[in-house]
Parts: C-alpha cells; structure tokens; sequence
C-alpha cells in the first residue's frame, strides 16, 4: 500500500519513511498542507499520515480538503501537542486515528495494519456490489444471488423449463428459495405479462382450500354473498404455484387432477365449467416420493405434476455464496431501514460461512438484517450477530463433532438425516418446545412443524 507522510519537519519526515519502508509500505512525503493536498491527488495514495500543527493549511484543514475527496481514506493525525479537545475534533472530521509525539512505532504499525484491513474489506464490498450490478453471471438469475457450481446448474435448469409449458415440482428445504425459483421461472417464460398467482396449501384452512382454488358462486354457502374466482381463475394465462403441495387435503387431490388434466374448473356452487389456460409449478419440503408413500400426496396427482423436478441446494453446499449474498442483503436492509452499512468484517463474515444455516437463505437474509439494524454504523462486526451464530459449537457449524457441547453428528449420514438428527435432538432438549425450538435454529415454527410430519412424528 501507498502512504502520503505530511510533515513540515524533515528529520521527522525522514525517519517515518525509513520506518515505514522497513514494513514493507511505498512511502510518498510532503513538507505541509498544500503540498499534501497535491500529492494527495497525483499519487492518490492508500493511507494519509499528517502532523496537525504546520506552517499554512494545518493537519485539520487537510483532513477536511482529502476526506471531501475521499471519505473512506484513513487518515492518521500526529500531534507534539495532544490535548483531548484536539483528540475529539480530528475524530469529529473522520481522522482515523490519532497519535502524539515521540511516535510509537508499535502502536502506528497496528494501527496501519486495522487500516489496510479496513481497506481491503472495502475493496471487498464494492467488488461484490460491482457483481450485484453486473446481475447475470456476477449476481445470480431473476431475484436469485450466487454464482457457485450448484446454483449454475440450477439457472440451466431453470432456463430450459421456462421455455416449456410443462408441470415442475420444486423441492428443497425450507428457506432456500423454492417460490422465487417459481417466480423466475414464469418471469423467463412467454406468461411473463401474465398473472402469477401463489397459493400456500399449508397456510389455509382445510374447510376452505377448496373453495380458495376453485371460487364459488353466490349462495353455494352461508355467507357466499358474492361471485369469487378461485385462484386457477386469477392465473388463467398465467402461472399457478401451488407451494407445500403435499400439504394440500387429500380429498382435493383428485379434483385437482382432473382440473390439470381436463384444463377446465367449476366453481363451488356453479353449473358451468371454464375453460383455462394455466400452468402449474408446485413445491414441497418432503421429499416428493416420499410423501407419496407416507400417503400424504397421490401418486397419480405426483406423476401428473412431476415433468420436472428441480431440486434448490441447500446454504451449507453452496457456502462460497454467502459473500455475495450478504452484500446483497445488507444493501436491501440499507434501502428498508435507512442505514448506511458497508459490509461486514472479515471476522463476522468468517462465522456467517462456518455456521451451518438450517433456515437456508431466508435465516441468512433475517440474520444480516437484524445485524444492519443493531450495527449502527458503516460494519457489521462479529457483536452483531446473534450467539448462535457467533459461537455455534463446530457440530451445528457444520464442521466434525465437538467434545466441548454442542450437537454431535456421527459420519456416513445424509444431509437429511443429519437435519432431523438436528431438529429432534433440539426439540428433546428444549423438552418438546417447538417454538424454542425453531428459535434455536433459526428456522420458524411452521417448518418444524412440517419436518416433525414428514418424519411420521407430529
């Protein structure tokens, strides 16, 4: 890195210089304020060191002149004179740091060294915005971040279906994704300027999924008061997602078949059937076949949906995108919530990657959102993320079993088996308490719910 000495004394000037060579730094000098602020801008130098009393503009005034043209270049006072009054206006001016004379070495080489991390980190974070710009191959596709193997794969796929009016399952755990896979799919498609509609089939009373999909006709019910369309009629040209289909009644199962098969719906209530033009993707965290065979979705309902199958990775095998993805998810929360967050420290970066994230990327967005609201300031450090995440023992980080507490996994299981080993182990020592539970894990309770289902234990 390149450091600017400002400094109206040449043996001082001169003995800095040695020292910060012998460090390893390519060193530039000036002899007072004026001459600082034209080598400032010809050298454009990384770091500013400056003694604040001199003859014609003083170490505050150029303070001021180089933070107006470049605000995030750290500057360093140096003063014979040090008083707190002093001390306090030069951080006021975004000095970076301040020391007093005879210099400390040791003290300024740490605070270079914090200095060019801080660079660095910066550098770092508007690499990965230029990436967030670029969109395409530096972002990810649609509203989807990341450009890992898994996720290149995912895009391919994603792009092959979208030109195809084919039925899709997407599955995946909860948290990564499986909706915006929807969502992109049908904004890459020729339904584009079409509705696209989404239904949660875990979300609606059972009494009243039917006549959510279907509509109904005024006087079919008490309280039908009106005509209402159900949601194939909403989507008519569009896209139908059916999310957590294998949640939806079994008794609508076969209705639904024949809707899909025979492209035509009748409303609760009506006499007439509508002919429709609607493409329908569905979504489940179960594994599809294994629904099936838990009873839970019909097997003709299955293969009639299942043209495709497009399977969203989880967080923990596509670990080298959370960089981009925080970044992502701080810049989203700066425009929310008003703040000004730059990026994350190195150290608090280092535990989002280690941590396992059972909640996938929805976890991740909520965890760096609640990080940008405590921050208060330009980073996110370590402090600021939630103790689990902080110090989470390596068996829920992902990493081999720890003596020292924590979860531990014994090797050869699956990814899914090392989840439910996770959630049921959880749930046993919070004594059954699901909502504590989902807490710990970051994940809702709605999930752990579902999960607790698929395993035959609800």
């Amino acid at each position: 890195m390149k450091i600017l000495v400002v400094d109206d004394e040449a043996a001082m000037r001169e003995v800095v210089t040695m020292r910060l060579e012998s460090w390893g730094y390519d060193v530039c000098t000036a002899e007072d304020g004026a001459e600082g602020e034209e080598k400032a801008r010809a050298a454009n130098p990384d770091i500013v060191i400056s003694d604040v009393v001199m003859p014609g503009a003083s170490g505050l005034e150029l303070l001021k002149i180089l933070k107006a043209g470049n605000p995030s270049r750290p500057v360093v006072l140096v003063t014979a004179q040090a008083t707190v009054d002093l001390a306090v206006e030069a951080m006021k001016r975004g000095a970076h740091d301040f020391i007093t004379k005879p210099i400390d070495y040791a003290k300024l080489k740490l605070i270079l060294e914090a200095a060019g991390r801080e660079l660095q980190e910066r550098r770092e974070s508007r690499r990965l915005s230029l990436r967030l710009d670029k969109g395409g191959a530096g972002g990810g596709l649609g509203g989807f971040v990341g450009d890992s193997k898994a996720m290149r794969e995912i895009y391919g796929l994603i792009g092959n279906i979208a030109r195809s009016d084919a039925s899709v399952i997407i599955t995946g755990e909860s948290g990564t994704g499986k909706e915006l896979a929807a969502r992109t799919i049908h904004d890459l498609s020729r339904r584009a300027q079409d509705p696209f509609v989404a239904v949660n089939s875990s979300a609606i009373p059972e009494n009243l999924m039917e006549n959510e999909i279907f509509g109904h006709e005024r006087g079919s019910f008490t309280g039908a008061l009106g005509v209402q369309p159900g949601c194939f009629e909403l989507a008519n040209h569009g896209t139908l997602f059916l999310d957590e289909i294998a949640e939806m009644p079994l008794a609508l199962q076969p209705k639904l078949l024949r809707v899909l098969e025979d492209r035509k719906v009748r409303r609760l209530g009506g006499s007439r059937e509508f002919s429709l033009d609607v493409r329908v993707l569905c979504a489940t965290n179960l594994e599809p076949r294994a629904a099936v065979e838990n009873g839970k979705l019909r097997e003709d309902l299955f293969y009639r949906l299942n043209v495709f199958t497009l399977t969203l990775p989880p967080l923990r095998d596509r670990a080298g995108d959370i960089p981009l993805l925080v970044q992502a998810f701080i810049r989203r929360a700066n425009s929310k919530h008003g703040t000004r967050v730059e990026a994350c420290r190195a150290e608090a970066l280092e535990s989002l990657k280690a941590y396992a994230w059972p909640g996938n990327v929805r976890e991740l967005g909520n965890v760096v959102e609640r990080a940008v609201i405590l921050s208060g300031g330009e980073w996110i450090d370590p402090s600021h993320l939630p103790a689990y995440v902080q110090g989470a023992p390596a068996g829920a980080r992902g990493g081999a079993a720890s003596d020292e507490g924590g979860v531990l996994v014994p090797d050869g299981l699956t990814a899914a088996e090392v989840e439910k080993e996770l959630i049921l182990r959880t749930l046993q020592a919070t004594g059954n308490n699901k909502a504590e539970t989902a807490r710990r894990l970051g994940i809702d309770v709605k999930t752990v719910r579902n999960k607790l289902k698929g395993y035959g234990l609800a």
